[in-house]
């Protein structure tokens, strides 16, 4: 029988959000040709799913401040599994688009609450251990994504996949979750609804917002880039996302030590110089190995480059840690959900593979960036 705890609580947590995201991205082929979605159009439905998760950050923002994160993450977790039900019985255009936008806002307050209540434990545990929660949700993502290949080999449709797996799943988490934990509270926030980063901070929000961008990108195109322009089977594009989220988890379970060893300006910047080869390999790649491949290293050049940015808000000398991050997080939050559809519409003028393009004009920023993510001495 294992002991149910605060860390573990949060594990849960990290790992069902990744799971739906990732439930989602192994079936956007399938829900793309039942809708018969042209790539413009997808564009604009996914931009329905950014809009709904932009609005939910403040919202859950206040909400996390009068009700304390541990409660708002379990409730709004019970919500995201719905939302993904009703996303997978979505009858028309219509209701896909408001499902996406509901959907959209599950994950992004679920986005705030969680880490609102991992920053409450790691201060607890006294030692840095946020990069292991971000590991969770790469592995609920990568394990959903890889699970959607067997789901469609099996032949089970969207609606029964997303239904069962979103029960299956959130159950399992919750029960793992449902702790006494207090989080602090506070009835009155005098924060404005929109934290936007000032100074350095711009540059550590904007190296948020290419690395979240890239991991949006690769959620929400891999497998269409897989399936369409590489010519894989359904079931073949799923493992893009899968290959992407292994390397990512991998990769931040060893962030912390390489982080301590080489310093975070050195580490963002070999992160960047990953990113922008895995970029390049896919962009040329001809085959499903080399697609694979270059998908594995963009999830090593982007794993650590959230957390190390979150970091960095946390430290800055001029602005209050929870302001800060929350800056920080507007930025790139705004990269992971508003880049997906900005990679449409150039697919749709010109081609998906000029379209993934601008991830490696995003990687160079990434690189130019690294300086400003070295914490400032005391």
């Amino acid at each position: 029988m294992y002991c149910r705890t605060p860390r573990l609580a949060v594990v849960a947590m990290f790992t069902l959000n990744g799971a739906l995201l990732g439930i989602w991205a192994s079936r956007i082929p399938a829900i793309a040709a039942n809708h018969s979605l042209t790539p413009n159009l997808l564009g604009l439905l996914l931009l329905c799913l950014a809009a709904g998760a932009i609005i939910s950050f403040p919202l859950a923002g206040h909400m996390v401040d009068r009700f304390g994160a541990a409660r708002v993450t379990r409730g709004i977790a019970v919500a995201y599994c719905a939302a993904l039900i009703a996303l997978g019985a979505a009858p028309n255009l219509p209701l896909l688009a408001l499902f996406l936008f509901l959907f959209g806002m599950a994950h992004g307050s679920m986005d705030v609450a969680m880490n609102t209540w991992a920053a409450e434990v790691e201060k607890a545990a006294g030692k840095p251990i946020m990069t292991s929660f971000h590991a969770m949700f790469s592995l609920g993502a990568g394990l959903a994504a890889a699970l959607g290949y067997a789901a469609i080999k099996a032949g089970i449709d969207v609606p029964l996949h997303f239904a069962s797996a979103s029960l299956l799943v959130g159950t399992s988490a919750l029960a793992i979750a449902s702790i006494p934990w207090v989080s602090p509270r506070s009835a009155h926030s005098n924060a404005s609804l929109f934290a936007f980063p000032k100074g350095t901070l711009v540059f550590v929000g904007l190296t948020a917002f290419a690395a979240a961008m890239g991991e949006g990108a690769v959620a929400d195109w891999g497998a269409v880039f897989l399936n369409g322009s590489i010519g894989t089977t359904e079931a073949q594009a799923t493992l893009g996302y899968t290959a992407f989220s292994i390397a990512i988890f991998a990769m931040r379970l060893l962030g912390d030590r390489v982080i301590h060893r080489f310093g975070a300006q050195k580490t963002a910047r070999a992160s960047g110089s990953v990113a922008l080869i895995g970029v390049l390999t896919v962009v040329g790649a001809q085959g499903l190995a080399v697609a694979l491949l270059g998908f594995a290293l963009m999830g090593l050049g982007y794993a650590v480059l959230f957390p190390l940015a979150f970091s960095r808000a946390a430290a800055d000398p001029n602005t209050s840690p929870g302001r800060a991050i929350a800056s920080v997080a507007t930025l790139g939050y705004g990269g992971l959900l508003l880049g997906p559809p900005v990679i449409g519409f150039v697919a749709q003028a010109a081609s998906l593979r000029f379209a993934l393009l601008t991830l490696a004009a995003l990687a160079l920023l990434i690189i130019a960036f690294a300086p400003h993510l070295r914490k400032p001495q005391p």
